[in-house]
């Protein structure tokens, strides 16, 4: 009996997906610790230089802050303290995210281990890793950088949050098509140059993209220096998140694939005996 079928027997999607959701989580925790002593910090002053600008409006103004409150209020939309966003809600989410990221990320690594040249299951599974994180955040970031309270024009929230899943989409996308075309192009020229050419129509199709999409520049007055802290936080918390995603992924999805493989070759060192 092949190798391969023996690694099909332990290698199931089940069993990539459970590492990768025990990884997630894990990688949650360690983002909500970054998140909660870089970030929040910098919302807390954001929400503060919020308050100070509506203690200076007119009536009118406060009068039409309390029928949008009071609108909300209606609609259901249940009020959540800010001591509970920047803990419990924050972990919540960031625990949530990392588990659902590193499902995803562990089922496209079983997609792709063995199919990607000579890459080993650990070299894939950090090749997909970086490539997730490059596509999801990093790409969509450098257009539409994630903002703080009192940041941006109510109104217009749903145009911006439907650009920038747009942008990630389109990212995304050209990402998979870069490695299919690659994987394709190894046939006729070497590694290298077959990367360098999806490389660049990665690059070509996200430009493209960027520059077709709205731009946002709802900034006002707000300070610079904060709204710097606020995106370096911001970064620094998904780079912790895929960084987690990527070395848990590497080690335990490596180990996966070591164990079955060793026990596909005992398998077949008895049949053969």
């Amino acid at each position: 009996m092949s190798t391969v079928s023996q690694d099909k027997s332990v290698l199931t999607p089940a069993a990539f997906l459970i590492r990768g959701l025990a990884v997630g989580l894990v990688a949650g925790l360690l983002a909500f610790v970054v998140a909660f002593a870089l970030g929040e910090p910098t919302i807390d002053d954001a929400i503060a230089l919020e308050d100070a600008a509506a203690a200076q409006m007119t009536p009118q103004e406060v009068a039409a802050e309390e029928a949008a409150a009071a609108e909300e209020d209606h609609s259901g939309m249940v009020a959540v303290s800010r001591d509970n966003q920047k803990s419990w809600g924050l972990l919540t989410g960031t625990v949530v995210v990392g588990a659902a990221l590193g499902g995803l990320t562990a089922l496209a690594a079983a997609a792709v281990i063995g199919r990607l040249g000579n890459l080993s299951a650990r070299g894939s599974t950090a090749l997909v890793a970086l490539l997730g994180f490059v596509s999801i955040v990093l790409v969509p970031f450098a257009k539409y950088p994630s903002t703080p309270p009192a940041v941006g024009d109510g109104e217009t929230i749903g145009g911006r949050t439907a650009s920038y899943f747009a942008l990630v989409l389109i990212s995304v996308l050209a990402v998979i098509a870069a490695v299919v075309i690659a994987n394709k192009l190894r046939a006729r020229v070497d590694g290298w140059t077959a990367t360098g050419i999806v490389a660049a129509g990665y690059i070509a199709v996200v430009a493209v993209a960027a520059a077709l999409l709205p731009s946002v520049n709802e900034l006002g007055d707000f300070p610079a220096d904060l709204l710097w802290y606020f995106r370096r936080s911001s970064l620094l918390t998904l780079m912790t998140l895929w960084a987690a995603i990527g070395v848990g992924l590497v080690a335990l999805l490596g180990r996966l694939h070591d164990t079955a493989t060793a026990d596909a070759n005992r398998r077949e060192l008895a049949a053969n005996l």
